[in-house]
């Protein structure tokens, strides 16, 4: 006998409608996975797409040093970011080449308070107030100190401010043109390259043309590119003829114009310029290292030589050490360096504030105004527009420094200096100055764009005056440092009693 369970027809049609429910939802768990897996494969399809990057200009050559390098092949494409506020952007051009410079490890920057304070005769806020990390405003990564030169309407607001015209805003492009058609094809200026390379690079820089800039994009990168390739070629040394003992000057000139290059394209604006990094690492710290073991830096790079050095040089390297510290990046020994640089000034000055050349007396064929101005700015930029040495100076320079285009008083290196630490320092004695040199210097403006010769057939008061007529790179000296003059209203923000 068997027993026999048996549904009744309710039971049989719910389990069969669940059977119907279990197979539908089954078919649409499955299409939603097969829609899943779909989208997973062209997501990885789209992936392995190749990216079309664009090839860039390249140049090499053979190492001119001594300490000759292995060209090695590296990846000349870059990847390219929004440029400037107003600029277009424009095609990179990169060096191809590389270093095995070792860079040491950092010393840790421990900031030392100031015993320094304003007495209310700044305006501003600028060189002295930050170690250039922060950002500013719209402008990216900018330090304080530069953001205000990135902007049209900044810029004509600052030369109103400080005394300026917008003559003076003309002539700088004006200059900046004439620059422009007289640039060599490898990027390079003159028969000096190097240094004017550098000097004109500066010009450029001063006015926030990078290398994204529409006008001048091309000349700015071809003049980094050249630096840059120098650099790597060499060790970090740069220099037209490394056998000129002078060549410090070109070396100094040339790490201020890459670091604040690096600054500006990279830092600020995400120009990403193969090798421009390695570049500024290896020549500054080249710079740090070739320190002389008295606090200044002499000829050919002598570290024990019984001169000692000179506040001329001193001069380019601690402007050259402030533009190294605004990048960021991590230099060996910078702190202890530029310290031992400012002693060094510190010792050379008179009593009168004036500063003298390789001892605390007056140098031969200068009446002491041109390195009072060279130590002032030095202190301003590392200290503080309040340091005893920087007030001292300008005081001296207020009684004493003359500026006349045509005569023999047209010293243009020292007024170079001259015009950054007045408007610096501000007040009545910036006042007296920017009557004295704005007009000469507007007024003797060729029609070119670029600055007549000086002196009027006199020699010129200063050691040097390499920039008085138009052989060798005269013209073009005079031009970078005339526009370099009129940019200072807006170049870097006055300092005052802020230190870094």
């Amino acid at each position: 006998m068997s027993l026999h369970a048996q549904l009744s027809p309710e039971a049989q049609a719910r389990l069969a409608a669940q059977k119907r429910t279990s197979t539908i939802t089954s078919l649409i768990i499955a299409l939603l996975l097969m829609v899943l897996v779909g989208v997973i494969l062209m997501i990885i399809a789209m992936n392995l797409t190749p990216k079309i990057v664009p090839q860039l200009v390249s140049y090499n050559g053979t190492p001119e040093s001594e300490d000759n390098l292995k060209q090695k092949k590296v990846q000349t494409q870059i990847e390219r970011k929004p440029a400037a506020p107003s600029s277009s952007m424009s095609k990179v051009i990169a060096a191809n080449t590389t270093s095995p410079t070792a860079i040491p490890v950092p010393e840790i920057d421990v900031p030392e308070p100031s015993t320094d304070f304003g007495d209310g005769n700044d305006f501003g806020d600028g060189w002295g107030d930050g170690d250039g990390s922060g950002a500013g405003g719209g402008f990216g990564n900018i330090p304080t100190a530069m953001k205000k030169r990135c902007s049209k309407a900044d810029r004509l607001q600052r030369l109103t401010a400080g005394g300026g015209t917008e003559k003076c805003e003309d002539a700088v492009m004006e200059s900046l043109r004439w620059l422009q058609k007289e640039q060599n094809e490898d990027g390079s200026w003159t028969a000096k390259p190097v240094g004017m390379t550098g000097l004109a690079l500066l010009a450029y820089l001063g006015h926030c043309e990078t290398a994204g800039s529409e006008e001048f994009g091309e000349t700015v990168l071809s003049a980094i590119t050249y630096l840059v390739d120098k650099a790597m070629k060499n060790n970090g040394k740069l220099a037209t003829d490394f056998k000129d003992n002078h060549w410090c000057y070109e070396h100094s000139i040339a790490v201020y114009a890459l670091a604040e290059a690096y600054t500006l394209c990279v830092k600020s604006f995400g120009e990403n310029i193969n090798q421009l990094e390695d570049a500024v690492m290896a020549s500054g710290q080249f710079l740090i290292n070739s320190q002389h073991k008295g606090g200044g830096w002499d000829y050919a790079y002598s570290e024990d030589s019984a001169r000692g050095g000179d506040v001329s040089i001193v001069g380019w390297h601690l402007q050259a050490l402030k533009a190294c510290k605004y990048t960021g990046l991590d230099f060996a020994n910078l702190t202890r360096c530029y310290k031992n640089g400012l002693d060094y000034v510190e010792r050379m000055q008179l009593a009168s504030g004036a500063i003298g050349y390789s001892s605390p007396a007056i140098h031969g064929g200068s009446d002491g105004t041109t390195l009072a101005a060279v130590g002032a700015l030095c202190f301003q930029i590392w200290k503080s527009s309040a340091s005893k040495v920087a007030r001292k100076a300008v005081r001296f320079m207020d009684k004493e420094m003359k500026f006349d285009w045509n005569t023999a008083d047209a010293d243009l290196y020292g007024h170079y200096y001259a015009v950054q630490c007045m408007i610096n320092n501000g007040g009545p004695e910036w006042e007296r100055y920017n009557k004295l040199f704005r007009d000469q210097v507007l007024d003797n403006q060729d029609k070119n764009g670029s600055y007549k010769v000086v002196g009027g057939g006199a020699k010129i008061n200063a050691v040097a005056g390499s920039f008085a007529g138009d052989g060798g790179y005269g013209r073009h000296y005079r031009t970078c440092l005339a526009t370099l003059m009129l940019e200072s209203y807006y170049r870097f923000l006055p300092g005052t009693g802020g230190k870094n």
